[in-house]
Formats: C-alpha cells, structure tokens, sequence
C-alpha cells in the first residue's frame, strides 16, 4: 500500500465519487481524456432513434441540462477537497462530451472526430471559454467545459455540412 492511497481514500465522499465519475478521475494520467471517453461510450451506447426522435431528444436535452446543474453543484463540493478545478473532477468531461454530439448524426467516425475537436478545445480554452474558469465553485468548473463544448458542436455542425462523407461513415 502506498501512502497516497489513503489520502485518496480520506478524500472520498459522495461529491468525490460523482464528480470524478467513479474515480475514472483518479487515474494518474490524461484524467479530463478518459472523462471525456466515458461520454463517448455512453453516447455510442445510445440508440440512435433516441437522438433524432423529437419527443426523446427533448428528454435527452433535458437530462442535458439537468446534469449541468447537478455537476455545478457536485463539482463545487468536490473542490473543496480536491482543489480549485482539480484535473480529478472529469464529471465536466463528460457532460460537456454530451454536448457536443447533440444534434449531429450519429457515427463511429463523427464521435471520434468530436471526440478529439473537443479535448482541443477544453485543454487549449480559447477565449471566452479561458473567462468562464474564473466563475466561482462548481460554476467554472462546468461552465467552461459546456462552452468548449458548445463551440466543438458548431465547429462539427459546419463540418458536416462542407464535407458529410468524411464525418458520417
């Protein structure tokens, strides 16, 4: 046993185990990509008819939203002992992952591309998404995710319209 295993162990609580996804945070190495692979499992595992359906895709937006408030909140309480915006919490991750497939076809390839789109922008933050770090608690910490997010999205819905074979096979 090493000695950060318990430190580790002492920082548990419900908010912890949340907002680092199960401890897919915890994990010594690219711990945002692996948050971020966890949103693309969850959306390949998705039916498709679920995502272009209009009555589903309003409880999808829904959830959507209701997991940005949720992760405001979890990820605010996990700071506290994890630290301001710990690379740890990856709940952020992977709603902002949900985001950004939201409205798209769905594809191996498009989930891959956005997949990596996305990383670069929530490691890079371009302004504003840079500005929405500086939000208190949980704010910045989910805000800036679903903007990077939201950009991945627009960046992807042009793509797709310029060159649609290359992103839908």
């Amino acid at each position: 046993m090493t000695e950060e295993q318990p430190v580790i162990k002492q920082k548990q609580d419900i908010f912890t185990v949340l907002s680092t996804l199960l401890g897919i945070g915890f994990i010594p190495f690219m711990p945002g990509t692996f948050g971020t692979l966890a949103g693309v499992i969850v959306y390949l595992s998705i039916p498709e008819a679920w995502l272009n359906y209009f009555p589903l895709l309003y409880y999808y937006i829904s959830a959507i939203v209701a997991l940005y408030f949720i992760g405001v909140y979890i990820t605010g309480k996990a700071e506290k002992k994890l630290g301001h915006d710990s690379g740890s919490i990856v709940f952020d991750e992977f709603v902002g992952y949900m985001i950004c497939v939201m409205f798209l076809p769905k594809s191996y390839l498009l989930a891959i591309y956005t997949f990596a789109i996305f990383r670069v922008f929530d490691i890079a933050k371009p302004q504003p998404i840079r500005l929405t770090q500086k939000l208190k608690g949980g704010w910045g910490v989910m805000t800036d995710d679903v903007l990077a997010a939201v950009f991945t999205n627009l960046f992807m819905q042009i793509m797709i319209r310029i060159y649609p074979r290359f992103f839908v096979y």
